[in-house]
């Protein structure tokens, strides 16, 4: 079968699974909404409406519809922010953790040897290190708060895995007559790397990139539910739910709407690549 009969066959099979199909219209829903819907409120995000202190949701017109947080500050809007903000971290470090895990484990995989060697045992040596211990140390040593060193420091210590899955499959294709007569007709190394081994790892790249962004944004979450993250005046999922901690008694729906958002963004994209990997992997066929 050819690649796009492939591809093809992949889409069908996607199609077929109607939790991925479901999670995937939630998460197209819940985009729009973040980014088009600050605009519908006839609220702001930074707005203090001291009339209103902690209010509980409001359904009408001018009303605060998901109602506001201790400060009087509309939790919609807020709640609508900083899911874009979350999402901007998640898809950033992602695409950073990509671009490491991609360069890593196809220049380890295609090299081979003892090459091959030492650059693994250097992912086995970072494996065994507190993940989270090392995002907390480079964002509090560069810049705490930081959105832009935030993403940096989830990102680049993410890749160890999509460097594992790269390398493997980098080890099957330069067996591939393609990658031979490319070899023989003295195509230079990182030329193979980026016209042969990097394109027809399209497949697992997306999956993993579709189940590594909800991972990426549960990291930034914690990490602003700690203190450690995003900081006012910008806030995110994590720390607006760090916020409604505190009134969760006198005030809980300031704790379960950015939860919600959050539990919510979380399930689907972890649905939409469950779908995605059944659909494309070659071992679920």
């Amino acid at each position: 079968m050819t690649e796009r009969g492939l591809w093809l066959e992949g889409l069908k099979r996607l199609r077929r699974n109607r939790a991925a199909i479901v999670a995937g219209a939630v998460l197209l829903f819940m985009l729009l909404l973040a980014f088009a819907g600050p605009a519908l409120s006839p609220h702001d995000a930074e707005t203090l409406d001291w009339e209103h202190i902690a209010v509980a949701p409001q359904f009408s017109a001018a009303g605060h519809w998901l109602g506001t947080d201790r400060l009087g500050r509309d939790l919609f809007v807020r709640t609508l922010q900083a899911t874009q903000i979350s999402l901007l971290i998640g898809l950033l470090a992602t695409a950073v953790s990509l671009l490491i895990g991609i360069s890593w484990g196809a220049l380890a995989g295609y090299l081979g040897g003892r090459t091959d060697e030492l650059m693994m045992r250097a992912v086995d040596v970072l494996y065994s290190l507190p993940y989270l211990f090392i995002v907390i140390i480079l964002t509090t040593v560069f810049a705490r708060g930081n959105v832009y060193v935030l993403f940096m420091a989830i990102g680049a210590v993410g890749w160890l895995t999509m460097a594992r899955i790269v390398r493997g499959q980098a080890l099957s294709l330069k067996q591939k007559e393609f990658v031979e007569a490319a070899v023989v007709a003295g195509v230079a190394t990182p030329g193979i790397l980026v016209r042969h081994i990097v394109p027809n790892l399209l497949g697992p790249v997306i999956v993993y990139a579709t189940l590594a962004i909800p991972q990426m944004i549960l990291y930034e979450s914690f990490l602003s539910f700690l203190g450690l993250g995003v900081q006012e005046p910008l806030a995110s999922l994590g720390s607006l739910i760090n916020q409604g901690a505190r009134d969760i008694e006198s005030a809980p729906w300031i704790l379960l709407v950015p939860a919600g958002f959050l539990v919510t963004l979380l399930v689907c994209f972890n649905f939409v690549g469950d779908g995605l990997r059944d659909a494309f992997d070659p071992r679920e066929r």
